[in-house]
């Protein structure tokens, strides 16, 4: 495995990613009865919450990878998230004050930045194919960036993409 400094980034959005819109609240609940099915810590406030999935952290965790936060939630997803998915904090990408005007993401520019060369994988709800072509002319390093269905979240096939992508580097 590559020392740190040298690992890929793996850029991971909250909303969308990992709280799908479309699940039911229900869905990554321990269910009675249901031991396979880990219990999420009870948090309270936000009730898009219930719809964490428990394991995605134990999965990221896997994967050969430096995890940085990439979303609006910024340090609050090391207060609230990381500890739901058994994560420890994770660095968080600052955003820029001003927005991007055009076709590109308002993330793409600081995330290329941010992984200065190094090898990333970006998982959003958002990216479009302008983002692809920004970063494939911007970035001298490889890059993925993976859109995830916001409907259902992270699935089993986006975590085989991630997986075997990283593994080809």
């Amino acid at each position: 495995m590559p020392a740190p400094a040298h690992r890929p980034v793996l850029f991971l959005d909250v909303d969308g990613p990992l709280i799908p819109f479309g699940a039911p609240p229900s869905r990554s609940v321990g269910r009675a009865g249901d031991q396979a099915q880990p219990r999420l810590p009870q948090v309270t406030g936000n009730p898009l919450l219930d719809r964490l999935d428990p394991r995605h952290g134990s999965r990221l965790s896997a994967l050969p990878c430096e995890l940085v936060w990439a979303t609006t939630w910024m340090s609050d997803a090391n207060d609230v998230i990381a500890p739901a998915l058994g994560l420890p904090a994770l660095p968080v990408v600052d955003w820029p004050d001003e927005d991007e005007d055009g076709p590109l993401h308002w993330k793409t520019r600081a995330l290329v930045g941010w992984a200065a060369g190094r090898p990333f994988v970006w998982i959003d709800d958002e990216i479009t194919d302008a983002d692809r072509a920004w970063v494939s002319v911007h970035h001298q390093g490889h890059a993925l960036l993976h859109r995830v269905d916001p409907r259902c979240g992270l699935t089993d096939a986006d975590f085989a993409v991630i997986a075997d992508w990283l593994a080809q580097l």
